[in-house]
């Protein structure tokens, strides 16, 4: 006589499904993005081969390369791809300071939000509901404090990007929370970078001068070779440590107090 009942864990299975397909999709966009090499597209040698080409279109459809830039920055970020810096101070050659610099600091805040959530629902609720009471104290810890401390993350970019969004996921995170420490939080380290790009010209002229020099003097290697980061001046650091450690000292005085408030839901 054939079995009419049900399975008991059937109705659990789609919400499972659910659930991790998005991370299952984004681990094969990243395999493939590295698969297939296109991640060395979003470099400062290949900017400067097709740097002409992306001025004339911008001049010819400025919102809609501006689009374009958003779209690129969202998916690389999703996609964990260390390229922010550069992509930001791409942003600030190519539309100016303050719009390129503005449209960074969006576009970094919706893909890290895309990476938040896909790694909160496939991965920080499931681990929190299995962990034990020390890490589920530990999780609660940090999302009473969790806006200042992000926020002084962003501020001074001492941890990867990419990691900085996981770890707000699994420790349960407020999205709300999340989102506006990050848009905060970027929009300085955006208009750093964007403020850097915009005097990108003179920087490529002087690299340019000396790959030719090295051209010249028959040497095999000589490539360009010069990062986002050698473009922020000491002062402009400076400065960004400094909004990061007073971002900090609210934490302090509430730990020294011993009465932290609880993030609001």
């Amino acid at each position: 006589m054939a079995d009419t009942q049900p399975k008991l864990d059937s109705p659990k299975e789609p919400s499972r499904l659910r659930r991790i397909l998005p991370l299952v999709l984004l681990v094969l966009a990243i395999g493939g993005v590295f698969a297939t090499g296109l991640h060395r597209s979003l470099s400062f040698e290949a900017f400067i081969r097709y740097q002409s080409w992306l001025q004339g279109l911008v001049a010819a459809h400025r919102w809609a390369m501006l689009g374009l830039f958003g779209l690129v920055y969202v998916v690389a970020v999703t996609l964990s791809l260390p390229v922010s810096a550069f992509l930001t101070t791409i942003g600030g050659y190519l539309f100016g300071w303050a719009l390129g610099g503005a449209a960074a600091s969006v576009a970094a805040t919706l893909g890290a939000t895309n990476l938040f959530l896909i790694a909160r629902t496939a991965l920080g609720r499931p681990l929190l509901q299995r962990a034990g009471t020390r890490i589920q104290s530990l999780a609660a810890g940090f999302r009473r404090q969790a806006f200042l401390y992000l926020l002084s993350l962003r501020l001074i970019p001492v941890v990867p990007f990419w990691l900085t969004n996981l770890a707000a996921a699994l420790f349960g995170m407020r999205v709300r929370s999340f989102v506006l420490a990050t848009q905060l939080g970027m929009l300085p380290v955006s208009f750093a970078f964007a403020v850097a790009g915009s005097g990108l010209d003179e920087v490529m002229s002087r690299h340019e001068t000396i790959r030719a020099e090295c051209v010249a003097a028959g040497r095999s290697e000589c490539a360009v070779d010069f990062s986002a980061g050698s473009l922020l001046t000491p002062r402009l650091m400076i400065a960004l440590a400094i909004l990061g450690i007073l971002a900090l000292v609210p934490v302090a005085v509430r730990h020294w107090r011993g009465g932290a408030p609880r993030e609001e839901t």
